[in-house]
């Protein structure tokens, strides 16, 4: 499957208290990061960067062989996907992101759940009016569990570790996109206060887990 071109999301600046509660509803966004090595240098049509290098698996579940991921669950917080898709680079380097609320999408430069090193997936919190599906992510609470379907039929679970708002101005690139010892999973969507002028929220929420067991 191929990544599917995203959109970022502008808003213009909105009259009167009511248009802007409707701003923080409407003003979707996953998380417009900008992954290692691509930046606004890079020229339209170069392809995305490497997935970061990764070290042998430590202690702990055995890590899988490459395979993209399929769907995903969060139970503590209510989210079950239909099929994840693949994300892709904007040309000036930011990640892409879903064209809906509903969707999810793998960064698919990244490792794929179950691999080595830090698999990132983005999902809005909000996005046209309609609540995104990663609305709560900020919700979501230390050991908690995700659950990743992949497309050669295993199955992956998670424990969140922690979920950390961060500015987007420093966003934490090297936590999010660094190399690991083991299979990790990093949700991304945005939060905080909803800024009307630049129609983006100013935060990015992330959710740190680690793989705790694999199977089919």
């Amino acid at each position: 499957m191929t990544g599917v071109s995203g959109r970022r999301l502008r808003r213009s600046r909105a009259a009167g208290a009511a248009v802007a509660v409707l701003a923080l509803l409407a003003g979707g966004c996953a998380d417009q990061v900008t992954p290692p090595g691509a930046g606004p240098e890079q020229p339209a049509g170069t392809s995305a960067p490497a997935a970061p290098a990764t070290t042998e698996a430590g202690p702990g579940p055995a890590a899988l062989p490459r395979s993209r991921p399929v769907t995903l669950e969060i139970p503590a917080i209510g989210v079950r996907t239909g099929e994840i898709i693949e994300l892709g680079l904007e040309p000036d380097g930011a990640l892409e992101v879903p064209e809906d609320a509903v969707t999810t999408g793998w960064y698919d430069q990244s490792p794929t759940p179950g691999e080595v090193g830090p698999s990132i997936i983005a999902g809005h919190v909000d996005y046209d009016h309609v609540p995104g599906v990663f609305h709560r992510l900020h919700e979501l609470p230390v050991g908690a569990e995700v659950v990743v379907h992949r497309a050669d039929g295993t199955t992956v679970h998670f424990e969140v570790d922690r979920v950390e708002r961060f500015p987007k101005a420093e966003f934490p690139t090297e936590l999010v996109y660094g190399n690991t010892e083991a299979p990790e999973l990093r949700l991304i969507t945005c939060g905080g206060a909803f800024d009307d002028s630049s129609g983006n929220y100013v935060d990015n929420v992330i959710a740190f887990a680690t793989m705790t067991e694999a199977g089919r």
